[in-house]
This record gives C-alpha cells, sequence and structure tokens, in this order.
C-alpha cells in the first residue's frame, strides 16, 4: 500500500498537470474555486490542530465538481493538499510544500490570496 505522502505527491502531479492544460477561463474557474475553498476552511475550526476537518470538506467538494467534468476540481484538492501540508506531520512535507508553492505559482492569483 501506498503511503500518504506519495498519494499526495501524485494527486499535486494530476493537478499541476490539469493547471499546464488550462486555457485562461480554466484557470479563472481554478483560482475561484481557490478561493471559494480559503474561505470555507478558514470557517471550520482545527480539532485539536489537526485539519482533517477542512481536508475532508475540500475533498467532498472537488469530488461533486470532479463528476461534473468541473475544473473547479482543481481549486477545491489544491486547498485540501495545502491544509494537510501545513500540518507539518508528513514525513515529505517540506519536498511536498515545495511543489505545492510551485503549482500555486503557476496560477495567476491575486498576491494576497497566497498564505
Amino acid at each position: 500500500m501506498q503511503n500518504e505522502s506519495e498519494q499526495l505527491s501524485k494527486t499535486l502531479a494530476w493537478t499541476c498537470g490539469m493547471i499546464l492544460q488550462s486555457g485562461p477561463d480554466d484557470l479563472r474557474r481554478i483560482v475561484l474555486a481557490y478561493g471559494q475553498a480559503q474561505d470555507l476552511v478558514a470557517n471550520i475550526a482545527k480539532d485539536d490542530g489537526d485539519a482533517r476537518p477542512r481536508i475532508v470538506a475540500c475533498f467532498e467538494r472537488s469530488d461533486s465538481y470532479r463528476a461534473k467534468n468541473d475544473i473547479a476540481c482543481v481549486g477545491w484538492i489544491l486547498m485540501a493538499i495545502q491544509e494537510r501540508v501545513n500540518e507539518h506531520k508528513l514525513p515529505d512535507w517540506r519536498k511536498l510544500r515545495k511543489v505545492l508553492d510551485k503549482t500555486m505559482k503557476l496560477l495567476p492569483l491575486p498576491k494576497t490570496s497566497v498564505h
């Protein structure tokens, strides 16, 4: 069975690929979804420092968009991965952070949106 870091790496690679294949309209959809995800997680309290409730909420939203073949799923996945990496509990979280940061730079985010 793959460990969580490997699974997140594969998901992040898929996400990066989706961003690289996206045109301007799709990129705007991803950024909009990412902003909505930021708003959602800001309103979900961590469970004793555990971001699991936030992560689950983002993956649920991502799954619903993905079921409709909506590129917005990518914004929600990015937030879920970001929340997990920000916990600093994975053995490879620093490596994942570097890839995540590079992936985020591919998006036309407002300067205030990047944490």
